[in-house]
């Protein structure tokens, strides 16, 4: 099936990009570059992993739309071919593709991508907040998702760690765990704290905030029930930032939407800002709904 298919080979070359995210660290030449405050560095990294990722895809699913943060690749030279990877992931390939997805066709799919999720973190050395982000939309809709963490450590050694899911089949790659009864706790911003973000963490009076960059380890923090809540009052996320994230935290039975409820679009067309914020848990999705003022995006 297309869907299958094209998400095993998302979640090699998610795989692969982490290497390339591991080297760059290593060789000290994060190559630097301002494209606008602190807050939206890009470095070697991101272009170098994003020419990974797009080019093989582009080779292994060419019907479908892949849609990469960095806007400034060129995939028609040597140094792209030479990134092409054609492998694919086993695991994925033994799942069957769920019922409601089998019709879809490779053409039907728009493909996110956030080659280097938490970049200012990148470049702080805070290396645990660090993911590749390749999220699968269908007319509209978040259905499959991978989050890599290139420096997650099993036993000692930072082995690395791939999560994907689909929904309607299911997430793996980790263990899913409720958060502990009786307690709310959110995860938010970093560095992207202002007003509405804060004031609509006050307005659910949560037990413990916990502050990390990235999205995708945001995401990682709710189905692993480290937090319950991921909310982001801000129009500072994009849909390559949620869309991978939205899918894993859909298969496990849990709700992204923005702060109002609304759906996010993951169209071909769609603006890609996330202009009113994101909220997501697995539980008491409505209770967090409920306590977001009327008013929060007009908050500064």
């Amino acid at each position: 099936m297309a869907l299958m298919r094209t998400l095993s080979a998302c979640v090699a070359v998610a795989e692969k990009a982490g290497g390339v995210l591991r080297d760059i660290m290593a060789s000290g030449n994060l190559g630097i570059v301002d494209k606008g405050g602190i807050n939206n560095l890009q470095t070697l990294a991101d272009k170098k992993a994003q020419l990974l990722i797009v080019s093989s895809l582009m080779k292994h699913s060419p019907k479908a739309t892949i849609i990469g943060e960095e806007d400034d690749v060129d995939y028609n030279t040597d140094e792209a071919r030479a990134l092409i990877t054609q492998d694919t992931s086993s695991e994925v390939l033994d799942h069957a593709c769920p019922e409601q997805w089998t019709e879809l066709r490779e053409e039907d799919l728009v493909i996110w991508v956030d080659p280097l999720d938490g970049t200012k973190e990148y470049t702080e050395g805070r290396k645990q907040d660090v993911t590749v982000l390749i999220g699968i939309a269908a007319h509209g809709e978040a259905v499959a998702g991978v989050i890599y963490q290139p420096w997650f450590q099993q036993e000692g050694d930072e082995q690395g760690r791939t999560l994907w899911g689909v929904v309607g089949l299911g997430a793996y790659g980790f263990r899913p765990q409720p958060v502990p009864e009786g307690r709310k706790i959110i995860t938010t911003t970093r560095s992207h704290m202002q007003q509405s973000v804060q004031d609509a963490i006050d307005s659910c009076k949560p037990d413990k905030v916990i502050q990390i960059g990235g999205s995708g380890s945001k995401c990682i923090l709710v189905v692993e029930g480290i937090a319950d809540c991921y909310l982001f009052a801000s129009p500072g996320t994009k849909k390559w930032d949620t869309c991978a994230g939205e899918a894993i935290i859909k298969a496990l039975g849990g709700r992204m939407t923005d702060v109002f409820g609304q759906p996010i679009k993951y169209d071909a067309n769609v603006s890609y800002p996330n202009k009113t914020g994101v909220l997501a848990a697995m539980r008491d999705f409505d209770f967090y709904l409920s306590k977001v003022p009327a008013d929060i995006m007009q908050r500064k």
